[in-house]
């Protein structure tokens, strides 16, 4: 009984797409690329603990670019932050302006402006079983 109940609420929590970020323009090899899933604005971009799911990858020193693959998605809107955490402190560091200091990003790439972008100018619709992002680095 209890294996008939628990069938049907992994059923809803997972779906079959998978989605590749593709981050490029990193400006060294160090550290790792930390990349955070979002199926709503709330905790987008900054909050990671607010992600769906997060991953972080190494920076291929040959193409200056990382990639990290999330799988069992189910369809519907998302978007994505990333940074470049050069020194591994698990935080995007900014100086006392509040600027950040390391490479960021978000899909769809919004345009550099003042605060972060919001969670409407990075969303997409994700359909189907397999899809890609790219995303470009922002120093």
């Amino acid at each position: 009984m209890i294996f008939a109940l628990s069938a049907p609420l992994e059923a809803q929590t997972t779906g079959d797409a998978t989605l590749t970020v593709h981050v490029t323009g990193a400006r060294n090899a160090k550290g790792k690329i930390r990349v955070a899933l979002f199926r709503g604005a709330q905790g987008f971009p900054n909050d990671a603990s607010q992600a769906m799911h997060t991953q972080a990858a190494d920076v291929d020193p040959q193409t200056s670019s990382a990639q990290v693959v999330f799988a069992g998605l189910s369809d519907g809107v998302y978007a994505v932050s990333v940074f470049h955490d050069e020194n591994m402190n698990q935080k995007l560091d900014k100086n006392f302006m509040g600027v950040p200091k390391e490479g960021y990003g978000a899909s769809n790439n919004p345009t550099k402006k003042m605060g972060p972008p919001n969670f409407d100018e990075a969303k997409f619709q994700l359909n189907g079983t397999a899809q890609s992002v790219e995303i470009k680095l922002m120093y």
